[in-house]
């Protein structure tokens, strides 16, 4: 069988069984995965429910309670189905997380119902990443029914803490050897094959004054004043880093956001603590040691100008960027081919400015790239936001590129 005869079986197959995939995904999406609070355990076992039905024996790896609870989230067991073929050959992961922000406001469909409607599946993690589930699967079933020698294999891996870095995730099976692959694809979009990503850290910072009434506040050492300095050195450094700009492409320059602020206790009452939850995204170029120091010191040097005045700075994550390595020609030369076929457009290797799990590969020498179903940016496809979709007819022809790619990689 030619190697364009076999492309061409894959895609029939893939054709042939496009609804089954579509109700596979469905079933993915109609089991919440809010993280926080991130119990996701009940998610892992039911996609290796459904998996088995396919002949897929999984393999689910509970992350012990005290763990998952020291990281704030309620239950974790990754899912790893591992299939093996003729002997040499490299193996590939396929990597997606099932972890994702809760629904918030604003939808017009029901966030876990897995709606079709107009050629979109509508619901929380659709597009990020529960299609990369089905995307992967498919592609993998549909390899071994082309009926072609094969050498290698394919570990297929759901892990359910991305939106917390992949720690207990990619990391934890990487750490414990349960994953030892030659090469890595994780869940991204349809329209570019990305090799390099930002990283990213945050921070909680803590300002402590002294409460007290607001009759009398001399009384008192106003927490949210210091906080407002702290604010407005930082809202100041975004434009000293968009004077840095990376040149990776499909990346630009770093920038702080402060996503979150509470303190205070009544109308009345001076504030007497502040936290501010921090997010710096980092450029490749950047040394994240370097940055963390920095940005530390901003913080505090802001806050000194005010007596009594106390600030605290504890880390939340340190995600790296994600750079290429040299081994990831394969990978890019066969997904870029494909995908520019099969969409009718060049697609190229790019960098994006998220951070995701594929890092957690790079870091440990494992050339990585990030490949999925969806759209050409977050925004298209309304991920961490209302209405959340997958274009379907993407979703099947990112399955024939990841299918063809495995192929090219594993054929005997």
């Amino acid at each position: 069988m030619s190697t364009n005869t076999s492309y061409a079986a894959l895609d029939q197959w893939i054709d042939a069984h496009f609804d089954e995939q579509v109700q596979f995904l469905q079933a993915l999406v109609q089991v919440p995965t809010d993280t926080p609070p991130g119990n996701n355990t009940p998610h892992a076992l039911r996609t290796a429910e459904l998996l088995k039905g396919y002949g897929f024996e999984g393999q689910t790896h509970e992350v012990p309670a005290e763990t998952v609870k020291a990281h704030g989230l309620e239950s974790i067991t990754n899912l790893v189905v591992q299939r093996r073929y003729g002997d040499g050959g490299r193996v590939v992961a396929l990597n997606a997380h099932g972890d994702v922000v809760p629904p918030g406001e604003g939808w017009t469909r029901k966030p876990y119902g897995g709606e079709v409607v107009d050629g979109k599946l509508y619901g929380r993690a659709s597009a990020v990443s529960k299609c990369d589930f089905s995307t992967f699967s498919f592609a993998v079933r549909a390899l071994e029914a082309a009926g072609v020698p094969l050498k290698g294999g394919v570990d297929l891996l759901f892990t359910y803490d991305e939106e917390f870095g992949g720690e207990l995730g990619p990391q934890w099976l990487l750490d414990k050897g349960i994953t030892k692959p030659d090469l890595e694809i994780a869940a991204g979009f349809s329209y570019q094959v990305v090799t390099a990503h930002n990283g990213c850290l945050q921070l909680e910072v803590t300002v402590h004054g002294k409460m007290g009434h607001a009759a009398v506040p001399e009384t008192a050492v106003d927490a949210l004043q210091a906080a407002t300095r702290v604010l407005t050195a930082l809202y100041a450094q975004n434009g000293e880093l968009k004077k840095t700009k990376s040149a990776v492409k499909g990346i630009n320059s770093g920038y702080i956001n402060v996503g979150q602020i509470n303190g205070g206790t009544n109308t009345n009452v001076v504030p007497g603590t502040v936290v501010l939850k921090v997010d710096r995204r980092m450029i490749p170029e950047e040394d994240p040691v370097a940055v963390e120091a920095a940005l530390r010191q901003l913080i505090e040097q802001a806050a000194s100008g005010q007596v009594g005045i106390k600030v605290d700075i504890k880390r939340l994550l340190l995600a790296r960027s994600m750079v290429p390595l040299a081994g990831n020609a394969p990978l890019v030369d066969s997904l870029c081919r494909h995908a520019t076929e099969l969409f009718g457009e060049t697609v190229e290797a790019s960098g994006t400015p998220l951070y995701t799990d594929a890092r957690l590969f790079s870091e440990r020498g494992i050339p990585a790239v990030i490949y999925g179903a969806g759209p050409r940016t977050v925004l298209e496809s309304n991920a961490k936001r209302a209405d959340e979709h997958i274009v379907l007819e993407d979703l099947r022809r990112a399955t024939k590129v990841v299918a063809r790619t495995l192929l090219d990689l594993l054929k005997a």
